[in-house]
């Protein structure tokens, strides 16, 4: 897992409105060649970050899971049923 709480760099934009992301940056924020970015402006501050991450990209960010096996995409998706089906009933006791 990524322990970098900030980083800073300077760049410059070409006459074309072009700049490059800084490697330090890519490589914390996982970005790389046609990997598509969200622009933000809001109150002067202008945010850039990748638009979307795929869940493959997270496999191992937990580290090793307790029991010594990945869940498969089912067990997943029942665990979160009832997960919500629970959530669902305790809402109807109150």
């Amino acid at each position: 897992m990524n322990k970098i709480m900030a980083i800073e760099a300077q760049t410059a934009v070409t006459s074309k409105g072009q700049t490059t992301i800084p490697k330090e940056m890519r490589d914390a924020l996982g970005i790389k060649e046609g990997t598509p970015l969200r622009w933000r402006l809001e109150g002067g501050v202008l945010t850039v970050r990748p638009k979307s991450r795929r869940l493959e990209e997270f496999v191992g960010l937990l580290g090793k899971p307790p029991n010594g096996r990945h869940a498969t995409i089912e067990e997943l998706s029942a665990g979160i049923a009832a997960a919500a089906a629970g959530e669902m009933q305790d809402e109807g006791k109150q």
